[in-house]
């Protein structure tokens, strides 16, 4: 049997030091491949547009176009691609705003380097992986209610529109189950899984799972039927 293709991760931090590290460190796995590196947010859209990598490793806090809007654009115009999150500092703020800009992971900085290969994984499998610190404000997020997203149509006004295996889809990615896992769960192919959250995230106007996951939790869909 083949063995699976390498995770393909761009790298984007304005520090040239951090960047060295990341590379250093993950080139260690043979199942993670680093196509390239940018240094601002501009430069990783540019990136992103060429080189079209799996994974984007975003720092958020950079000059000029800073991590979010550059996740937004990345994931407006590649919605295949995923994006990791990378902070400094846990600011509830930029925590939210990155997960409005479509952001499906988040770790801190200071995280152990195998976080970061597990978050890459997780992110390649369709799963969310959050550091502790950041897992804790979306759930605060989540009991508030807050999340109405942008201007405009509110995500969610499409929630009446999904059908059955769509709800009971929803309620697998709100419980943070990977394609592959909804699809043992559901007795579907992990193909049919990737196209019904595909549809579930165009139907309610969202970006990511981890949107979909918080939408879920408020109308009351994070359980199966």
């Amino acid at each position: 049997m083949a063995a699976a293709a390498p995770i393909r991760v761009l790298l984007v931090d304005d520090h040239a030091m951090v960047r060295r590290g990341l590379r250093d460190f993950l080139e260690l796995h043979d199942d993670i491949e680093i196509v390239g590196e940018a240094a601002d947010g501009a430069d990783a859209i540019e990136q992103a547009m060429a080189l079209r990598p799996d994974i984007v490793v975003m720092d958020l806090l950079m000059p000029g176009i800073d991590g979010i809007e550059a996740t937004a654009r990345i994931r407006a115009d590649l919605p295949s691609i995923e994006v990791i999150a990378l902070t400094s500092f846990v600011e509830e703020a930029r925590v939210l705003a990155a997960i409005e800009a479509g952001a499906s992971g988040f770790l801190l900085k200071d995280a152990e380097a195998d976080e970061l290969a597990a978050a890459i994984r997780a992110a390649a499998a369709g799963e969310v992986h959050l550091d502790p610190a950041i897992a804790g404000i979306v759930a605060r997020y989540m009991r508030s209610g807050a999340a109405n997203g942008a201007s405009g149509d509110r995500p969610g006004d499409g929630i009446a529109s999904l059908t059955a295996r769509e709800r009971d889809v929803l309620a697998c990615v709100a419980q943070g189950l990977s394609n592959r896992a909804i699809a043992g769960a559901l007795g579907i192919t992990e193909r049919t899984a990737r196209t019904h959250v595909s549809n579930i995230l165009a139907k309610v106007g969202l970006s990511s799972r981890t949107q979909a996951a918080l939408l879920a939790v408020q109308h009351g869909l994070d359980r199966p039927r």
